[in-house]
């Protein structure tokens, strides 16, 4: 899982090499906090390599830098065009890609208007985020002790930096305590969400997911996932899931950028169903994997980097 260092990364404008991307150590961001990021795959298809749903990414990207009145100095097409070059530029088919808004230098006051807003993005090689044959078998999961910030404390609708010490907290008290990752409950008590993934919860052939207002990041994956389950023919309810859904539950699986769609095999050492990955999972295992391996992809959400027609304007961006 270490970052394996490639030729080169884009910085405020420019590709430059990996090792010359530096900040200084003043930085607003390293003292507060003030990113606004992405995490984002691109997939070696049998048409090529692409890039899953960039444009989802790219819009949330910029709306995540408003929520905190950051204004990134790049349009949405620059950005978009950035993260195709920087794919380009190392060479890569099969990689992850982090672009980063952040506040930079000038002024170090708890007030950030008065610092600039730069943007990097990276894209290396990257393996599977929940362990070598996760996709396969599953992992064993804790209920955190650790709640999801409230709405009205942190936006939970932004991906941003600093808000990533809470899912450092609940990611660690996982590992220490032998389990893969953690779930996080909202203030209420109700499901939230891992540290780094969205959970959903089979039972009756019916998904259950954690709603937006449960202090959770709305996914991309996480919707791509509802769209395949409702064409597949389940229904999917988004709401409030009490703590025992987790027990009572047939299947369960996380989903996101780096867990992709992972089943849970266990929680808090009761197993989940059988403890084997279930029929619904795998079924939608197998239609995200059809996308994004072999390029089957009739909702539009894949952009190959060699075709750059395939660029979609911003008023046409679908986030469902």
């Amino acid at each position: 899982m270490a970052v394996k260092s490639v030729e080169k990364i884009w910085m405020n404008g420019k590709l430059i090499n990996w090792d010359d991307a530096k900040i200084h150590v003043l930085s607003h961001v390293i003292h507060y906090g003030s990113s606004f990021f992405e995490g984002i795959r691109c997939y070696k298809t049998k048409q090529g390599p692409a890039v899953f749903r960039l444009a989802d990414h790219v819009k949330r990207l910029i709306f995540s830098a408003k929520v905190f009145r950051a204004e990134i100095p790049y349009t949405y097409d620059e950005i978009f065009d950035a993260i195709i070059d920087t794919i380009r530029a190392n060479d890569l088919e099969n990689c992850y890609i982090r672009p980063i808004a952040y506040r930079g230098y000038e002024d170090l006051n708890v007030n950030p208007l008065k610092n600039p807003v730069e943007l990097t993005i990276a894209a290396y090689e990257w393996g599977s985020y929940l362990g070598q044959g996760a996709h396969e078998a599953g992992i064993d999961v804790c209920v955190s002790s650790w709640r999801r910030s409230t709405p009205d404390t942190t936006p939970t609708m932004a991906k941003i930096g600093g808000a990533y010490m809470n899912s450092q907290l609940i990611k660690m008290e996982a590992i220490v305590n032998g389990f893969s990752e953690g779930i996080a409950l909202d203030v209420n008590g109700h499901v939230g969400e891992g540290s780094g993934e969205n959970l959903f919860v089979v039972h009756d052939n019916i998904l259950y997911t954690p709603g937006i207002h449960n202090g959770i990041l709305g996914g991309i994956t996480r919707k791509s996932v509802m769209t395949l389950a409702k064409e597949m023919g389940y229904q999917v309810v988004e709401g409030n899931l009490m703590r025992e859904m987790l027990y009572l539950a047939d299947e369960m699986f996380f989903s996101g950028t780096a867990a992709e769609i992972t089943p849970i095999r266990s929680v808090d050492k009761m197993l989940v169903g059988n403890g084997m990955p279930g029929k619904v999972t795998k079924e939608l295992q197998q239609a995200f994997f059809d996308i994004v391996k072999q390029g089957i992809d009739k909702h539009n959400w894949l952009t190959f980097i060699d075709g750059k027609d395939k660029i979609l304007p911003m008023k046409n961006i679908n986030a469902s």
